[in-house]
């Protein structure tokens, strides 16, 4: 299992690559959840998501001769624009197996910072065999978008920074797809404060991390039919230990909940989130007696939203 001291060799390794993002805060909706709001605006990092963080720490790690194979991946696509800007800047080429309704701003993203999009059906077998595939042609290493040490102990440098900046906090809210972020951040902040309280927040929509935590084992979704394009991955195995161990719990958050949120957070904060982030505020307002009189810290994950296809 990934360590603190790890994650804080990784926040060495990247710190001069990525931004240290701002934490933002907001007086209405500190009173709409009776709760004090930490808003960790990783929509203002590089590639517009935490993910270049996990991304940069594993391709830092690769050698010349793995950069030179070329790399792959499959992503929905904050995984796959970071691991191509970490890649293009070593000198290599990235295959991004990407769903083909991957909203069109994902898309660009991942062709702006030099990778190469390869189409796959929008399910996970789809795209475990399409990837299967396109290594066995190519040879490429593959730099899984979550179920990797090396990209958990990335995601982990988020919350150190958020616990840096804001020390008092007593509870954080992650979103939790394929549990990256959520398990780098469950190891850095108890890592740092053995008190905290985090809790992951997900869609009920693709609900297999509360039903794996409930079962005790792995659980598939039963869909994927969530505005979250962001959070529709299965759970992997390098970090669902770490969830079970550390989580205090999960709270699911439906569609409609996500909208809203969403929404209040463009309105009253004045920034574009997208829905995959808006989930921690809606986990907040669905379930405030569990936040109220509270210091939160909210881990705003990205900003990547096609500006043509808005949910309202």
């Amino acid at each position: 299992m990934v360590t603190l001291k790890e994650i804080e060799s990784a926040h060495n390794r990247i710190r001069h690559l990525i931004h240290r993002t701002p934490i933002l805060t907001n007086q209405s909706l500190n009173e709409l959840s009776g709760a004090k709001l930490y808003f960790k605006c990783e929509n203002f990092q590089k590639v517009g998501a935490f993910k270049i963080r996990g991304a940069t720490n594993t391709v830092e790690q690769l050698t010349q001769a793995e950069i030179e194979k070329g790399v792959a991946t499959t992503s929905s696509g904050n995984h796959g624009a970071a691991l191509s800007m970490a890649v293009t800047r070593r000198g290599g080429k990235t295959k991004v197996v990407m769903p083909n309704n991957t909203p069109k701003i994902k898309i660009n993203n991942v062709e702006r910072n030099g990778g190469i999009v390869v189409w796959c059906e929008p399910e996970q077998s789809s795209r475990e065999s399409v990837l299967a595939d396109l290594v066995e042609q190519t040879g490429a290493i593959v730099v899984h978008p979550y179920n990797d040490e090396r990209i958990v102990a990335g995601q982990g440098t988020c919350a150190k920074e958020l616990m840096e900046d804001e020390p008092n906090l007593n509870m954080i809210v992650s979103p939790v797809s394929g549990g990256g972020l959520l398990g780098g951040t469950l190891l850095a902040a108890k890592g740092i404060n053995h008190n905290i309280i985090v809790y992951g927040a997900e869609p009920s929509e693709a609900d297999d991390a509360y039903r794996s935590l409930k079962s005790g084992k792995i659980e598939t979704n039963i869909s994927t039919h969530t505005i979250c394009d962001g959070l529709r991955a299965q759970l992997g195995t390098v970090p669902f230990p770490i969830i079970q161990k550390y989580v205090d719990g999960i709270i699911t958050v439906t569609e409609s909940e996500i909208i809203d949120a969403m929404r209040m957070i463009w309105e009253r904060m004045k920034i574009i989130v997208e829905p995959s982030s808006a989930i921690t505020l809606g986990a907040i307002l669905k379930s405030p007696s569990i936040f109220e009189g509270k210091r939160v810290g909210l881990i705003i994950s990205g900003g990547n939203v096609d500006l043509e296809n808005l949910p309202w």
